[in-house]
């Protein structure tokens, strides 16, 4: 980015123009909206072998609350994973990272940006892509069935978890290995007490 740009922004001790990172946040809530859905709709799948239990707990449970929650969330993740990977974007520009440092996984700290910036735009795409697949389930293909989704789909979530493990322990190292976005690493670069600071 460029210089007088980044001067103008007025940026704090974590290179941002505002105290606490965006992105972070934003990467969880995905994780958890993507995690929910995907967990509900095998909970659904699995309901005949799985109600006794509910009964026995007494806990009033029907199948179709499951896959409603999971179809819920998989649309809320599909939506929030926009803003994820923009806030992502906008911070990673503002990005200074120390060269000559390499991560766990022997790469450079601009080689890992890109990596996970184009990790990111691959799980935003998977994850509408999931949304619309579980849209086609709920509403066409298997509306009038007790059971919404296809073990396919499932399948392919999980297949995402992986992905997204991959994509977030390179998002992990530009915090931990990098200092990226990190108040208390850039004020000790700087010689300076994060402790003072930050309270």
């Amino acid at each position: 980015m460029n210089s007088s740009l980044i001067e103008q922004l007025q940026l704090g001790a974590n290179g941002l123009p505002y105290q606490l990172p965006i992105h972070p946040n934003l990467v969880h809530l995905t994780l958890g909206l993507f995690i929910v859905a995907i967990g509900f709709d095998i909970v659904g799948v699995l309901f005949p072998l799985e109600k006794p239990v509910f009964k026995l707990l007494a806990i009033p449970a029907s199948r179709s609350n499951f896959f409603d929650v999971g179809w819920y969330n998989m649309l809320a993740a599909a939506v929030i994973t926009f803003f994820t990977v923009a806030a992502g974007f906008y911070e990673v520009m503002l990005a200074q990272p120390p060269a000559g440092t390499k991560s766990a996984w022997g790469l450079q700290a601009m080689e890992t940006m890109l990596w996970h910036g184009v990790g990111g735009v691959i799980l935003l795409f998977l994850i509408v892509g999931m949304a619309v697949w579980r849209g086609f389930q709920r509403f066409i293909w298997y509306r009038d069935r007790a059971r919404q989704v296809q073990w396919a789909y499932l399948l392919a979530g999980l297949g995402i978890f992986a992905l997204m493990f991959v994509h977030g322990t390179l998002g992990a190292q530009l915090a931990a290995e990098f200092g990226v976005h990190i108040s208390a690493d850039r004020l000790l670069q700087m010689g300076q007490d994060p402790n003072l600071l930050l309270k």
